[in-house]
């Protein structure tokens, strides 16, 4: 099978993503990135304009894809199912695109990611505390809480590399909540 070259506006992108994951949003030149990708800068500036503007719409795009591509898992079809699905998704997602996961964990400051996730999370929450409630849970609005810290704790300490028992911690965690 013939592999496909990268465009060059795709090339941009995959060396903005790697560089912004290695060295930070604010560290990351649109010089070193049009030298990393073997491009002009200005055609950086004219694909996306400016720097901040390659961010967003790399942000974007990376949520687009994992909605996209995760769909089925976030498709509530029992309370065990989605809880697990949902303890699952972060190792799923960093495994699948760790540059951009590690990308957004260093960005985690920045407003844009900040605002691009939380809108990713938040039709989550409603579901989430649906299933505990149907399980029976005394506090469901809690243990919601809790399960979103965890999972937003597990998808940042991955892509980071600073967590290297994540599937003894997603069995743990499983088994906290009955679903194994």
């Amino acid at each position: 099978m013939k592999e496909t070259a990268l465009s060059r506006k795709d090339k941009i992108i995959q060396t903005a993503t790697s560089l912004f994951a290695e060295n930070g949003f604010a560290d990351t030149s649109t010089k070193e990135i049009s030298i990393k990708a073997g491009v002009s800068e200005a055609l950086i500036f004219k694909h996306f304009g400016n720097k901040d503007r390659l961010l967003s719409f790399i942000i974007k795009t990376g949520y687009s894809r994992v909605v996209m591509h995760h769909k089925g898992m976030m498709t509530y079809k029992g309370a065990k199912e989605f809880l697990q699905n949902m303890i699952l998704l972060p190792n799923k997602l960093v495994t699948e695109e760790p540059l951009f996961w590690k990308m957004q964990e260093r960005l985690a400051h920045d407003e844009l990611s900040r605002a691009q996730h939380e809108h990713f999370i938040k039709p989550v929450q409603p579901i989430i505390l649906k299933a505990f409630q149907e399980l029976g849970y005394d506090k469901p609005e809690l243990e919601t809480q809790y399960l979103l810290l965890i999972i937003d704790m597990l998808w940042k300490k991955e892509a980071s590399g600073d967590l290297k028992n994540a599937a003894e911690l997603t069995a743990l965690i499983e088994k906290k909540y009955n679903l194994i």
